[in-house]
């Protein structure tokens, strides 16, 4: 008799998987140099009203940021407060925007110089480092290291389907890996913005399937302007949604509208509104 058991994603924060994150995130990296280093450098994306260039300005402007803060972190220096998600796409919005008099080559130049140094970094971060040593995030405060390559997992892969998307009505998907590993990142992002002043008085149970190789469920409870998670069966659940992984990230990040839904149709649509862009 085989047992057959299903493969589990990536823990980002298992030191173990350090090397295969690296190796995803790298690849992601080298997919976004090559996508934008040609075409339209102020063509439309699917982000908002950035053009091409302001997705390499905003990666420029958040990798900076890693340098800037995981060297308070290790000097010891005292960092501001943490902003907070809320004005997080405002700030975002202006730091992206404030490299457009930068050239195509001397922007991808100032991001690959700022993206080897930090690379630098993370590839020499040791297992008691990995989640032992905390960076003060800009808007979320002190977080473990392992969060930082994993932003960038996040920044690469989708502002790479950002601008694929500026340019065709039918994108390439996600890479199968990227959105694969993203999947319990993404249940993080549904956590961090919930809105509670539209959620007030919303009290359910939302199921999510995932398909994919990995497969998987959540259930998703919303109660008291909060949100908490777990992995679970969706039988109980008064609406399941599902989607596959590429479809949950770029939902999850507020790109499209994916997934299929089951059950309240009317709490289905509730519940999509109950989350703020970042």
């Amino acid at each position: 008799m085989t047992l057959e058991t299903t493969p589990r994603r990536l823990n980002v924060m298992d030191y173990s998987n350090k090397p295969e994150l690296l190796r995803v995130v790298k690849a992601e990296r080298q997919g976004f140099f090559d996508l934008v280093g040609q075409g339209d450098w102020e063509g439309k994306t699917a982000s908002g009203e950035w053009q091409v260039r302001d997705l390499v300005g905003h990666l420029i402007d958040v990798t900076e940021s890693y340098l800037e803060r995981f060297a308070l972190a290790r000097e010891g220096k005292p960092f501001p407060d943490a902003v907070g998600l809320k004005p997080m796409a405002g700030m975002l919005d202006q730091g992206a925007r404030r490299f457009r008099s930068l050239s195509r080559d001397e922007a991808l130049a100032r991001l690959r110089r700022a993206s080897d140094a930090f690379f630098e970094i993370v590839d020499r971060l040791d297992e008691q480092q990995w989640t032992g040593e905390m960076v003060p995030h800009v808007y979320m405060g002190p977080l473990p290291t392992c969060f930082y390559p994993t932003f960038q997992l996040i920044d690469y892969s989708i502002h790479s389907w950002d601008a694929r998307a500026g340019q065709s009505d039918n994108p390439t998907p996600i890479s199968e890996e990227a959105a694969e590993t993203l999947v319990p990142i993404m249940m993080i992002v549904l956590q961090a913005t919930l809105d509670q002043d539209v959620c007030q008085g919303l009290s359910c149970t939302a199921g999510i399937k995932l398909t994919g190789k990995y497969g998987g469920s959540y259930r998703v409870k919303v109660a008291d302007n909060a949100l908490a998670y777990e992995e679970g069966s969706t039988d109980d659940c008064q609406v399941v949604f599902t989607f596959d992984p590429n479809d949950f990230v770029l939902t999850a990040y507020q790109r499209q509208r994916g997934g299929t839904v089951e059950g309240d149709a009317e709490l289905a649509e509730r519940f999509r509104s109950i989350f703020f862009k970042i």
